[in-house]
């Protein structure tokens, strides 16, 4: 920056060009200028701010900065030299008598920066007492020198000095210790820290910098099964083939995808077997996504190592996006998660961050955190689904169906949270409560019916609540507290619960039987379906899954197969002592038919929807649900 001063400008004399990198200020973080009054030595014991006395004084101060050999310049108020030692003269390749005017700011880079510019400013005005910065300069040999600029008053009068002590072995050794702490060993990628410190400055400029795309990309992999490389050939084998997995990931990067924006691109290790690739200034999801392609190519080849020839594959994770609102961690957020999705949809592949998909991954961990609070919130409720008697369209049961009343996405189905009481055990205290309020209900219906046979109640249980509460205790104490009788109680579990039941499992469900309680197959026909276990199991009921009642075609379209089935497991469980109930019953043909098959009793809309339990009294006063009449509820 030329013409730089603190006043009038008078003609500069010979300039030191300046490399046009971005400088920092020693000692000081994120370049903030040091005005603090402190002192520091030179390099090789040279002092680092010699004093100087005014230049008209012929004295011995004179002598000591003539000779001295650190360069150094007295300056005016305004900015410009008024005399300058041979040693500055030396440092530029000017004869110092010729410096006299020039702009110190010139010669010194000190206009480069607006932070070291002002506070440069500040010094000249008498508003600050020092300024230490650190500039990269160019020697007229060619060669670039990394200096230490310090600016102070001279006491005793107006003049200030500039001396400036050539710093770049320092420099260089930090330079060379930042490098060692940036990078990781083995691979000698840039590392954890490295890529998040990028990560950063590359958003911002992304965000701030109007003449690029103002987007960014980034690629989240591992190594698919790299853990039995280590454990079966060693640590050293698993470093090597490391490095060479990172030599292949450079490659990628440097090669342009697709459209290659203008930005870098950075490749590094995070940890472990896990590396990114930042992609800044990209260009859209084609050309993250023609990235990751390339890299999965590239790693699909074998490796030769040292003897060995191993293969491996990766699993990545694709994020990009506008860079305005992005932070690092909801950057990293969406990758890891994606890498989560390209490992769970069959590893060796990548996957593009979908949003959707995102969501519906939020409103699970939403729900899954708040499951055990709601119970007692009383956020859950049941409705109750008629089971029909197939011969005089009679309901001869309900089943207990949860819904959960969710304060921010209203009525949900089982489906919706289920699963996820059970991963966290929140299916315990839940699956206690439905048991609870089922037989509850149950018996004031029988209560407020005295004279019609009562209806049982069925409840699904879940395999971990067999297993995690006494199952037992809990359905005796609830049969003594509400009064119902065992034999109104029906527990379904689904068939791969049952089928697999041994120990403690098979023990709860001999000891329920024993106690009267029916226990039911529910979705029978779609698990291990193995039929030896029906004669050793206490089980009742089976339910027929829905789909061989939906595989029932019109008369004019029939479908022989799936009726030969379901007659197949009618008569089998009519040999062992069990109750058939086809789930799903939607029409009345199909009503018919399994009638016709001798099916004990079906459930479904062609009868009735769940409803709530005060509206079930008034289904049971209407006339028998033959289908005749259409879907109910």
């Amino acid at each position: 920056m030329s013409g730089h001063s603190d006043g009038t400008s008078r003609a500069s004399g010979a300039t030191l060009p300046a490399v046009t990198q971005s400088d920092e200020l020693a000692n000081e973080s994120d370049g903030a200028a040091r005005t603090d009054g402190e002192h520091s030595a030179a390099p090789d014991g040279a002092a680092g701010h010699a004093p100087a006395p005014p230049p008209a004084s012929p004295g011995g101060y004179r002598a000591a900065f003539e000779a001295a050999r650190l360069p150094m310049a007295v300056l005016g108020r305004d900015g410009l030299v008024t005399a300058a030692n041979p040693a500055f003269g030396e440092l530029l390749g000017k004869d110092p008598r010729a410096l006299a005017d020039a702009s110190a700011a010139d010669l010194t880079d000190l206009g480069g920066d607006p932070h070291v510019w002002a506070a440069y400013r500040d010094v000249l005005a008498g508003r600050s007492d020092r300024l230490r910065c650190t500039r990269r300069l160019k020697h007229p040999a060619g060669h670039s020198v990394w200096a230490e600029v310090s600016v102070e008053p001279l006491p005793g009068g107006d003049d200030v000095l500039l001396s400036v002590a050539d710093v770049s072995d320092r420099h260089d050794l930090q330079a060379r210790l930042r490098h060692l702490q940036m990078h990781d060993p083995v691979t000698r990628l840039p590392n954890r820290a490295l890529f998040f410190e990028r990560l950063a400055v590359a958003l911002e400029s992304a965000t701030y910098d109007r003449g690029g795309t103002g987007r960014i990309g980034l690629c989240y992999l591992d190594l698919d099964g790299f853990k039995a490389v280590n454990d079966t050939l060693g640590h050293r084998v698993g470093d090597r083939l490391l490095g060479a997995v990172a030599e292949r990931l450079a490659r990628c990067a440097e090669r342009p995808a697709g459209r290659a924006g203008r930005g870098g691109r950075l490749v590094a290790r995070l940890g472990g077997d896990e590396f990114a690739l930042l992609v800044e200034d990209s260009t859209g999801t084609e050309q993250l996504a023609d990235l990751a392609q390339s890299v999965l190519d590239a790693l699909q080849r074998p490796f030769d190592l040292a003897g060995q020839r191993l293969s491996v594959s990766a699993s990545i994770g694709v994020v990009e996006r506008a860079a305005a609102g992005t932070t690092a961690t909801g950057l990293m957020q969406a990758a890891d998660t994606t890498l989560y999705w390209a490992k769970a949809d069959g590893k060796a592949r990548w996957t593009l961050f979908d949003p959707e998909r995102n969501a519906h991954r939020m409103t699970r961990q939403a729900l899954s955190s708040t499951l055990r609070p709601a119970v007692d919130r009383g956020e859950f409720t049941l409705e109750y689904q008629p089971l029909v008697g197939l011969g005089d369209g009679r309901a001869q049961g309900v089943e207990a169906l949860v819904r959960w009343r969710h304060p921010q996405f209203g009525t949900l189905p089982p489906n919706r949270f289920i699963g996820l009481a059970e991963e966290n055990g929140a299916i315990v205290e839940l699956g206690r409560w439905v048991l609870e309020r089922s037989c509850h209900q149950a018996r004031a219906w029988q209560l407020a019916r005295p004279d019609e046979p009562p209806l049982f109640v069925s409840v699904n249980v879940a395999v971990r609540q067999v297993w995690d509460s006494d199952l037992v205790a809990d359905v005796a104490g609830i049969l003594d507290e509400t009064g119902l009788a065992p034999e109104l109680l029906q527990l379904e579990l689904t068939e791969s619960a049952v089928m697999g039941s041994a120990g403690r499992p098979l023990q709860a469900l001999q000891a329920l039987s024993d106690m009267g309680v029916r226990i039911a197959i529910d979705d029978f026909g779609t698990g291990y379906s193995n039929l030896a276990y029906l004669s050793r199991l206490p089980v009742s009921v089976l339910k027929l899954d829905g789909s061989f009642v939906r595989g029932f075609r019109s008369p004019e379209h029939p479908n022989p197969a799936d009726e030969t089935i379901v007659e197949a497991l009618v008569g089998l469980a009519h040999r062992l002592g069990l109750t058939v109930t086809a789930e799903c019953v939607e029409n009345a043909d199909q009503a018919e038919r399994l009638r016709r098959i001798g099916c004990d009793t079906g459930q479904g809309w062609l009868y009735s929807r769940p409803l709530p339990a005060d509206r079930v009294p008034v289904l049971l006063a209407g006339p028998p649900m033959t289908g005749e009449e259409g879907e109910r509820g």
